[in-house]
């Protein structure tokens, strides 16, 4: 009788992804249900919490920036050490006791708290896309991978829609946009709750396996990464089918001696594969670029409700933040759908594609710096962040395409600390009252101007790229002449 209940409780291995995949779902649909969050900025310099633009800038926008900084390394390697489920669960927590200092907090001193609680939730994402991976056997990876970011992507766009039909139509208060995402994220962790706990993680509880699953984590981690704003593309490409242009990264994983401790031995093969994995120019300046360019495109995206705010004030006129924000993802994930049916040679015209749209990235932002139409502004956003999610997707992919799930998880964690390390940088020196302490307006002007030199670093390398190749493209066609 006994064996029969435990029986009821057990699901046949064909169908046991099914469980945390739906569950792991549910909690990601209703953590990224915030209707909030696309007029936070109206929220905070309106009647409820009266905060300046200077405050908001200067003093309480910085604070995430710092905190995700500090967090997102150690959070990294804990994160894989307790099996993820008690970081998802850190998560839910960092999610409700944020938006309820953003419904009962006052002053800069609460709302400072407010973002080093959001860091918290950045900082412990990771946990959400790892998680399935120890979860689910490798044929499922792509599939779920899939699910898992575009319920994401729909909650997002559903909760901008929905924010912006309420404030529009229903002239709803922001207060109770924040009163919504409270129950939102509140409903998330319970869903939480109920995620099995994982026996095995990447790293430090891995089991043994007598080769690497390339081929569906290639896929899987593609279609994990994009940006946090898309789903991906669906091609499969298996990468025993496609020459590396660096050769295989994953040959010395299993060779070498290795130190008995668990902890020693796992920091030791991080930095073996980091330092092969960089050795590759290939990977190098296509990390290089993903680095530069998300440091850039995270400070407008923290910045920009605050610059829409400074060109048509929320308390006197009609403003479209949820609309945007909802057109905005759209056309990101459409941008990084396309990227699956592009036929080109990344390996000769790779840097020159991120030179073209870095400028057309710095061209948005001066476009949002020198114009005075809000609607202008908008469309400057709306380009900005759909040449991003096209661009992070081929760097993505042209990453993952080449290394084991262990090795890519390592370099996505490194290019995305880098990344925020340069953002501090530019936190510092531009937004920080200890540094140049600059106006919004005058914010964007510098981030044009960033992006610029991003497009003016990988034209040098393309055109050198390009030049080499034809000279090489010669060089062959004269020898062939020479010994016909």
């Amino acid at each position: 009788m006994e064996g029969t209940a435990m029986d009821c409780f057990q699901t046949s291995p064909s169908h046991s992804w099914l469980y945390p995949t739906v569950i792991l779902c549910m909690f990601g649909f209703f953590s990224m249900m915030k209707p909030s969050e696309p007029f936070l900025i109206p929220y905070l310099s309106g009647p409820d919490k009266n905060l300046t633009s200077t405050e908001m800038t200067n003093e309480i926008l910085p604070v995430w920036t710092y905190s995700y900084l500090v967090l997102l390394l150690p959070v990294f390697v804990l994160t894989d050490y307790v099996r993820y489920k008690p970081v998802i669960l850190v998560q839910g927590i960092s999610f409700i006791i944020t938006w309820l200092l953003l419904l009962f907090g006052q002053g800069v001193k609460a709302m400072q708290a407010v973002e080093f609680c959001y860091g918290i939730v950045t900082a412990t994402e990771v946990a959400y896309y790892a998680y399935i991976y120890s979860v689910v056997s490798p044929e499922h990876y792509q599939k779920v991978s899939g699910y898992c970011r575009s319920i994401t992507l729909v909650a997002y766009t559903v909760a901008s829609v929905l924010a912006q039909l309420l404030v529009s139509l229903a002239k709803l208060s922001y207060f109770y946009l924040n009163v919504i995402s409270l129950v939102s994220v509140s409903v998330a962790f319970l869903f939480s709750l109920f995620l099995p706990m994982p026996k095995k993680s990447m790293f430090f509880h891995a089991k043994p396996s007598k080769g690497v699953e390339k081929s569906s984590s290639t896929n899987a981690v593609l279609e994990e990464c994009q940006e946090r704003e898309t789903s991906g593309s669906n091609e499969e490409n298996p990468t025993s089918e496609i020459p590396s242009p660096w050769g295989n990264l994953d040959d010395s994983r299993q060779s070498g001696p290795k130190p008995k401790n668990v902890a020693v031995r796992v920091f030791v093969q991080w930095v073996q594969d980091l330092k092969e994995c960089y050795s590759s120019k290939h990977l190098f300046y296509w990390s290089l670029w993903w680095a530069l360019s998300t440091a850039g495109f995270n400070q407008v995206l923290n910045y920009v409700q605050i610059l829409w705010d400074y060109k048509a004030p929320s308390q006197n006129s009609f403003i479209y933040n949820g609309a945007v924000e909802a057109i905005a993802t759209f056309g990101g994930a459409l941008a990084a759908f396309a990227v699956g049916y592009m036929k080109v040679n990344w390996d000769l015209l790779g840097e020159m594609t991120l030179a073209i749209f870095s400028v057309v990235n710095a061209g948005s932002l001066f476009l949002m710096h020198y114009t005075t139409n809000i609607w202008a502004c908008y469309a400057g956003y709306l380009i900005f962040k759909a040449s991003y999610m096209l661009l992070i997707t081929i760097a993505v992919f042209q990453i993952a395409i080449n290394l084991s799930m262990e090795r890519y998880a390592l370099v996505f964690g490194i290019n995305n600390f880098i990344a925020l390390v340069i953002q501090t940088i530019i936190t510092v020196i531009v937004v920080d009252q200890r540094g140049l302490n600059l106006p919004i307006h005058i914010q964007f002007l510098v981030y044009g101007s960033y992006f610029a030199a991003v497009a003016g670093i990988f034209l040098m390398r393309s055109t050198y790229i390009i030049y080499s190749a034809k000279c090489q493209k010669k060089a062959t066609s004269s020898a062939i002449s020479q010994n016909p």
